[in-house]
């Protein structure tokens, strides 16, 4: 399902002294923190379930059955040089990535509940997906940052608007990582649409 990625917004421009050093970048070990929301709904079918989700599922952009969203905050060491450039010489991030997802009631018929964990999993499955794909963005964001350097750039200026640059593109090429994979898992024959129809059309 659609995920939200709120990233920083385009900062200035690319400018030719600029010279990243993402190559020789060194990233610190870390590991992102997960939380998990619920929102519940109401049934003893599958239909009743499922309709249950289309009145109370979340909005994300469209209504949505999951969706899956971040925060993400940075520890950025900028360093003025002696030459008069400066470097980022540590970016270190902070994540959570953030799932939200429906919780059945705690008794349902037994038939009802073998298809509802079966859908859940499912549902589950593709959300962590988009949770894999954050942790790509960021993880590129911080081989970019650490070693990137600017040219006269005594106030580190120079070195902050190219990584917004930067930080735009990676953004943009993860939200559409994401669009691409609903559309895959959304449309008929796909993974969630399959999901959605066992359920529907079950006990």
């Amino acid at each position: 399902m659609p995920s939200s990625r709120p990233l920083a917004a385009l900062a200035g421009f690319i400018l030719a002294s600029l010279m990243p050093m993402a190559a020789q970048a060194q990233t610190a070990n870390w590991q992102p923190s997960e939380q998990i929301k619920t929102y519940a709904i109401s049934g003893s079918s599958g239909i009743e379930l499922y309709r249950s989700i289309g009145e109370r599922g979340p909005q994300a952009g469209v209504q949505a059955v999951a969706h899956t969203t971040f925060k993400l905050t940075w520890r950025r060491d900028y360093r003025p040089q002696p030459d008069g450039a400066c470097i980022l010489a540590t970016a270190r991030p902070n994540l959570t990535i953030i799932y939200t997802w429906p919780k059945a009631p705690a008794k349902l018929p037994a038939d009802v509940a073998a298809s509802w964990q079966r859908f859940i999993a499912g549902v589950e499955k593709h959300e962590r997906v988009h949770g894999e794909h954050i942790l790509g963005m960021v993880k590129k964001i911080e081989a970019y940052s650490v070693g990137l350097r600017a040219e006269d750039d005594p106030k580190c200026q120079k070195v902050r608007a190219v990584l917004q640059q930067r930080l735009k593109e990676l953004s943009d090429e993860q939200r559409q990582r994401g669009r691409d994979f609903d559309k895959v898992e959304l449309t008929n024959g796909g993974a969630v649409h399959q999901l959605i129809l066992a359920l529907v059309n079950g006990p």
